[in-house]
């Protein structure tokens, strides 16, 4: 009879432990989102992945980035939605944008824009020897519907062309894909993962719409940087984070200097942590 009381106890000991890292979690998820405060931060996002140059490396690297996110989104439960994928030549991607849609993504995911480094030993090297890929991220906030951006269709340059790439049965053999060109500022939107080009091009002025906002916010940010003489790029070689496979293995955010060893679990979607740091130094810049 004690020792079922032991074991009791153990067991109520366990499930409290527990509790109280939930809570600890659920507290700190909170303390975040109160820190979301941007006017946009509680939007959805849409995010454009991009290799940098380096062939097959990088675009295996950005195929790579892509799965980790979408592996993060599954973890916070937010819904992902392929808007456009380019393959890789030989592996990985070209390009990918896609939507995700749930509270606060874009809070979140503003802290991946930037350049992304990789490190490891080559699995396209037939000498296996060791490589630097980079790829970089874009993050823009979903264009309330109640915001009205306005896109003269003057503006616009349209092409039409043959889908391809990952669309599996959705990709047909009709010029249905849709390009849009805005003029003005260059901004270049693609769409071919739905079945029309009607709704490829409803697609692409809902992206073209958030690039245009986006862009916007830009303009009137860097403005306010300039004359903080704060401005910083986003170029190659002034990566944000390095994922080092070899000749050890190490995740780094070079804003925050966070590090994790566990370089597995973070390219698997464990990402909050770096996440939380950013937003963490970037309130007491603000304060």
């Amino acid at each position: 009879m004690l020792i079922n009381l032991g074991e009791e106890g153990e067991e109520v000991e366990a499930e409290l432990q527990n509790e109280i890292s939930l809570l600890k979690d659920a507290l700190e998820e909170l303390e975040i989102e109160l820190m979301l405060d941007d006017a946009d931060d509680e939007k959805s996002a849409i995010v454009t992945l991009h290799p940098g140059a380096g062939g097959t490396e990088s675009q295996d690297w950005a195929s790579m980035l892509y799965r980790m996110y979408l592996r993060w989104c599954e973890r916070k439960g937010y819904k992902t939605t392929i808007f456009d994928y380019q393959d890789g030549e030989e592996a990985g991607l070209k390009s990918v944008t896609f939507n995700v849609q749930g509270l606060y993504a874009y809070g979140f995911l503003k802290a991946e824009i930037g350049v992304h480094r990789l490190v490891r030993r080559s699995p396209f090297d037939a000498a296996n020897r060791r490589h630097t890929s980079f790829a970089s991220v874009f993050v823009y906030p979903e264009v309330d519907e109640k915001i009205e951006v306005v896109i003269d269709e003057k503006d616009l340059r349209v092409d039409t062309y043959r889908s391809s790439g990952a669309g599996g049965q959705h990709v047909n053999v009709t010029d249905s894909a849709v390009r849009l060109t805005h003029i003005p500022t260059g901004i270049v939107v693609q769409c071919q993962n739905e079945r029309s080009q009607h709704r490829n091009r409803e697609v692409a002025m809902k992206v073209l719409a958030a690039r245009l906002y986006q862009h916007e916010k830009e303009k009137q940010l860097k403005k306010k940087e300039e004359a903080e003489s704060a401005q910083k790029e986003i170029a190659w070689g002034s990566q944000i984070r390095s994922y080092v496979l070899h000749p050890y293995r190490l995740v780094k955010d070079h804003r925050t200097s966070l590090e994790i060893g566990d370089v597995d679990r973070v390219l698997d979607g464990d990402l909050d942590r770096f996440i939380h740091a950013f937003l963490l130094g970037t309130q007491v810049e603000k304060n």
